[in-house]
């Protein structure tokens, strides 16, 4: 048989297996898990797709399969038959099915375009990438570290670039907004974005001070001057700001409780000791200006204090100290969440209370002050499978693990709390198996700030799992015992099915 001419000059790639036999289909199925098939109405109306998905098999060696089957040879007009496709019904005589773990998984209707099949086989459940929102079309979208320099060199006109995560959901939120300015302000200015989550963009990370998503940087004439922030994010507030481009006005700073007019005795390194001598019964609330939980708190306090004031010869007077100016007291004291009550006696700390939130609890207490019931132990100093993991050693650890479920919660959330005994059954499940990791990140905590921010926290508890320390997707589940290890039982069958496949080959 004679080939047909476009096939001498078209090298398919020999990644691409042509398939005309339904054994021989059934068998890629079987033993591959993730596999993109072309079917064709006639070799020359695939002439153009397999130029294309020869690129995108280079791309995806190793993660993903390509497959092409020709319906208008006789043999494999059979095989389309059994499959139920027709591809002369298709407007360019071509059509893309997906394959995963051995079954039909969708028609492939994404962008034809190198970049959306590669990011499709990577990950066939992802959502699409922003460019190929059509309404993102006047949007610079850069994919390198060589794209972006090359576009800062070679761009005169003011540009705004957004560095951001494709699981960011304020990201997502905003695009619409930035995309309609791209669009209005086309000409005048150059709107871009560059999903920079990769490890391979550390560098740029760096460089622009990305430590949250999104990051939105200010360049003229290809020099970083501003980062967009504290300011709208409409299409019509990013055109009036590009209009008088400016630093970030700083936040009006609150006043701080010492500075305000109230009765609550404020203590400070200096002066601290000396006032607790002084008097014989005191509560001391150690606070920091951004937590919640204080301030909802201070205006109890305060009424508390008020009473006790005028009460004169009451049964103690109410101090506070702020730990994040003292931190001298801060360490003393070992304060390492707000609000932090103790009770002093006679110049000396006496008990650490958990639950006088109210000025009702706070004076009956004073009246009556007893030992407080012992605090339950912090989640972390429990003998439990879970790996609590902190800031400066959680990719690594992470890094050791096939597959890590990480939790990242703070202690006071009443939905971690009803997760945490199910999720620490869970990793006792597993504990027998080196490849599996169920891990805790506390959000509450200083140090875990950042960490919770870049890996896209937004509300407590959130599950995101890894592998071998990449993000791969968030855990929605359930969040009972069976969910968590129904999710992780799930991820290690296909890792045994897919050695099993392997001996099966060999």
């Amino acid at each position: 048989a004679f080939l047909p001419a476009f096939a001498y000059s078209l090298k398919v790639s020999p990644l691409i297996e042509k398939i005309s036999d339904h054994k021989d289909f059934k068998k890629l199925l079987r033993t591959r898990n993730n596999v993109l098939v072309l079917y064709s109405k006639s070799a020359a109306a695939a002439e153009s797709s397999l130029r294309l998905l020869s690129s995108v098999a280079q791309e995806v060696k190793g993660r993903g399969t390509i497959s092409w089957i020709d319906c208008g040879d006789t043999e494999s007009r059979k095989l389309c038959k059994k499959m139920k496709v027709d591809p002369n019904s298709k407007e360019k005589g071509v059509e893309l099915l997906h394959y995963k773990d051995g079954a039909f998984h969708t028609e492939y209707n994404r962008a034809v375009t190198l970049k959306s099949i590669v990011a499709f086989l990577k990950d066939p459940e992802g959502a699409p990438l922003w460019e190929e929102d059509p309404e993102a079309k006047d949007v610079v979208h850069v994919d390198s570290e060589k794209e972006l320099r090359r576009l800062l060199k070679k761009e005169d006109k003011p540009l705004l670039m957004m560095f951001y995560a494709p699981w960011c959901g304020v990201c997502k939120r905003m695009m619409p907004s930035y995309q309609q300015a791209a669009t209005e302000l086309k000409g005048k200015y150059v709107l871009a974005g560059m999903n920079v989550y990769a490890a391979e963009f550390e560098r740029i990370k760096e460089e622009y001070n990305v430590r949250g998503y999104p990051t939105i940087c200010y360049f003229e004439k290809g020099k970083f001057l501003f980062h967009f922030e504290n300011y709208g994010a409409t299409a019509a507030d990013i055109a009036e700001w590009l209009k008088n481009p400016r630093a970030p006005q700083p936040q009006a700073p609150e006043t701080p409780w010492a500075d305000e007019e109230n009765v609550v005795y404020h203590l400070t390194d200096e002066d601290f000791d000396k006032f607790i001598k002084d008097h014989s019964s005191v509560l001391v609330m150690f606070h920091a200006p951004w937590c919640g939980h204080c301030k909802k708190m201070k205006p109890e306090y305060e009424k508390a204090a008020e009473f006790l004031h005028v009460a004169n010869d009451g049964p103690g007077v109410l101090a506070a100290v702020d730990a994040t100016v003292n931190k001298a007291l801060a360490e003393r004291y070992h304060i390492s969440g707000f609000p932090t009550l103790k009770y002093f006696k006679d110049g000396e700390e006496k008990y650490t209370l958990p639950h006088l939130r109210t000025k009702k609890k706070i004076i009956d207490w004073l009246l009556n002050p007893e030992a407080p019931p012992p605090p339950e132990p912090a989640w972390e100093e429990k003998q439990t499978s879970v790996i609590h993991l902190a800031g400066e050693d959680f990719r690594e650890s992470l890094k050791k693990k096939k597959h890590t479920l990480v939790m990242f919660y703070a202690p006071w959330c009443p939905h971690c709390k009803n997760a945490i005994p199910h999720f620490t059954t869970a990793a006792d499940v597993f504990k027998e198996d080196r490849k599996i990791a169920y891990a805790a990140v506390d959000c509450a905590k200083e140090q875990n700030h950042d960490l919770c921010k870049q890996e896209g926290v937004d509300g407590y508890p959130t599950f995101n799992y890894y592998n071998y320390g990449k993000f791969v997707e968030k855990y929605t589940g359930e969040r009972g015992e069976s969910g968590f290890t129904t999710f992780m039982r799930t991820l290690r069958e296909r890792d045994h099915e897919r050695v099993g496949k392997k001996k099966d080959e060999l």
